[in-house]
């Protein structure tokens, strides 16, 4: 049996903000059917809280395309600071596969240093970054999952990756995200 085939995925990031900010971020959801931008969210989380999964779910239960997204794909497992995605309850809430993706091997040390040092509920956000486990290649990125096998996360990382190495609906996401907030895009996922 070949593998399952995501066509319709939603892709979150957050948008830039300066280090001292304090409050609330901007979240930019891209939702595409197949290779095709169908639409965007936009929502907020707080910087350095807890709030990301629920609004994250949140964002995919109330948009119209809520029926057709069968993935979720994230741009790294923390939004806005250290605001850790609670990926398995983001995956159970949605009911639908959950895939991280990084361009680069983030150094858990520093994570795990700065979580326990100066973030609120930085314990319980390090259990989540650890239960989710290492990263694994992924062609010249990296991905973590949840409620996907490894071979259909990789297909579906190589068929989105068509300006670059990142998927195109996390590059889209993050360039809508730079724009929201500084009036211009700018740089890379």
């Amino acid at each position: 049996m070949p593998p399952r085939r995501f066509s319709n995925v939603v892709a979150f990031d957050d948008g830039p903000f300066p280090r001292q900010h304090a409050g609330r971020v901007a979240v930019v959801g891209t939702v595409y059917a197949d290779l095709r931008l169908d639409g965007v969210l936009t929502g907020s989380v707080e910087k350095d809280g807890t709030d990301a999964a629920d609004e994250l779910a949140r964002l995919v239960l109330q948009s119209r395309f809520e029926a057709h997204i069968r993935l979720v794909m994230l741009q790294g497992i923390a939004m806005a600071g250290f605001n850790v995605v609670d990926v398995f309850a983001l995956q159970q809430h949605l009911e639908r596969p959950v895939l991280v993706v990084s361009r680069r091997l983030p150094d858990l040390n520093a994570i795990k240093a700065a979580l326990q040092a100066h973030i609120p509920s930085g314990a319980a956000k390090w259990r989540i970054i650890e239960r989710l486990g290492p990263m694994e290649p992924a062609g010249p990125v990296f991905i973590q999952r949840v409620g996907i096998e490894r071979d259909p996360a990789l297909e579906t990382v190589a068929r989105f990756a068509i300006h670059g190495h990142v998927p195109e609906p996390l590059r889209s996401a993050h360039l809508i995200a730079g724009a929201l907030v500084e009036g211009q895009s700018r740089g890379n996922p």
